[in-house]
Order: structure tokens, then C-alpha cells, then sequence
């Protein structure tokens, strides 16, 4: 198995089997676009667990990913895809970068999911970007990006529901989507507390990134957490 690419927190490999790819979840840890990374044991099989259960949540609810199966506590294989330079960012609350960028008060409620689209380009800090912007960007077809915006909520309502079983609330979260050879539009990368916002519905205490990104617990203790929480139901 050859190493195809390397990212902040995963290994991709090729495999014996045509279209899949073995993904290894590493333990480090990365904030503001990996201004601030440390690596913490056990963090990438927490990822992968909660990866792993939220996909096979997905797929019983109809929505389907690249997601095949987990084949170890930190690897799970994948089909392969060519992934949209795009992270899709849907809102249901208003916290983090929109409340500075458009002067939201943290906790705001939206009327309806907010859907933003940001491209994928470190060079250039991952810029929100409009429909326009992907089409002269040759991003994506007008049908395709319709296509992810469709399923994007789909996955909105799906997630908002179980963590609401979890008593939890889903604040907002990123996600990715890639192209089969075929032409079918999946579900890729990874839903964990690294891509999602989650609070508690009663304290407002943060299950996600936050507490890393804020110095505000042990992002270690909180995914441990979480991940119970996902295995009680």
C-alpha cells in the first residue's frame, strides 16, 4: 500500500482494490489553518470512531458517503473520489468567524440553515466564496453545486436530529464532497467535533474543537465524551 497524500490529520493510501483507499487518522491537531498544531495520543482513533459511526448513522438515513467500513480503531476504508476544492459550511447558530464577520451575537438562532461555501486554497486562507466565484473558478457545474448544497442540508437535518437524541446542539459544521469516476457526488472526508461546532443544550459547554482552540479543557476528555454519548444511543 503506497502513501497518495498526507494532510494535518490524515494518511490516504492505495489499496489492493480498485476505487478504495485506506484512510489512517493521525493524532495531531491543528487550529486557525495550523497556526497552532499539537499532537495528542489517541485523538486520531477517536476521529476515526466517530467518523465511523456517523457515516453508517448517515447511510441508514439515506445519505451516502465515500465511507466503506472501519477496519481498525484509526483506519477505515473509503471510495475513492476527486474532492471539490470546496469545505461546505452550514450554520445553524451564529458563532465563531460570522459573528465577527457579519457582527452576529454568539448563540444567535437562525431562522433557517445558513450555507456557505469557502475554497479550499491555504495559500489564500480558505476564502468564502459565491456561486459565481465556482463557476469561474471551474469548481463545480451549476447542477453539481446543487447537487452538494442538496445533500449538505440533507446531512444538516440528519445530524441535527441525533445530536438533539444526544442532547446536544449542532451549532454549525464543515464538510466535503468529492466526484466518483461515474459521476456520482458523495460525502467525503470525516464528521467529527475537529469539523463540527457542539454545545450542550443546557450549559452551552463546547464538545468540539473549541475547547483546543480556546484553552478551555481537554480535547482528549471531551471527544471521549462525545463519543459515548454517540455509542449510547
Amino acid at each position: 500500500m503506497s502513501l497518495l497524500y498526507e494532510g494535518k490529520a490524515k494518511r490516504v493510501f492505495n489499496t489492493e482494490q480498485e476505487g478504495v483507499l485506506r484512510i489512517e487518522y493521525k493524532d495531531e491537531v491543528t487550529a486557525g489553518n495550523g497556526a497552532k498544531k499539537d499532537s495528542m495520543s489517541g485523538k486520531g482513533r477517536l476521529n476515526n470512531l466517530i467518523t465511523s459511526k456517523i457515516f453508517s448513522i448517515l447511510k441508514q438515513k439515506g445519505v451516502e458517503s465515500h465511507f466503506v467500513e472501519q477496519i481498525s480503531e484509526t483506519e477505515q476504508l473509503v471510495r475513492s473520489v476527486e474532492i471539490f476544492p470546496l469545505e461546505v459550511v452550514v450554520r445553524n447558530v451564529a458563532a465563531g468567524s460570522i459573528c465577527k464577520r457579519l457582527g452576529f451575537e454568539k448563540g444567535h438562532q437562525f431562522e433557517q440553515p445558513l450555507l456557505e461555501l469557502f475554497y479550499k486554497k491555504d495559500e489564500l486562507n480558505d476564502p468564502l466564496i459565491t456561486d459565481d466565484h465556482v463557476a469561474l473558478l471551474n469548481i463545480a457545474t451549476e447542477e453539481q453545486l446543487s447537487t452538494i448544497k442538496e445533500q449538505a442540508l440533507n446531512v444538516n437535518r440528519v445530524l441535527s436530529e441525533l445530536m438533539d437524541d444526544m442532547n446536544l446542539i449542532l451549532v454549525d459544521y464543515k464538510i466535503e464532497f468529492g466526484i466518483t469516476e461515474d459521476g456520482n457526488i458523495l460525502l467525503a472526508d470525516e464528521i467529527s467535533p475537529d469539523t463540527c461546532r457542539i454545545w450542550d443544550k443546557e450549559t452551552k459547554e463546547n464538545f468540539d474543537k473549541d475547547v483546543y482552540r480556546e484553552d478551555t479543557g481537554s480535547l482528549i476528555d471531551t471527544y471521549e465524551t462525545f463519543y459515548k454519548k454517540l455509542e449510547e444511543l
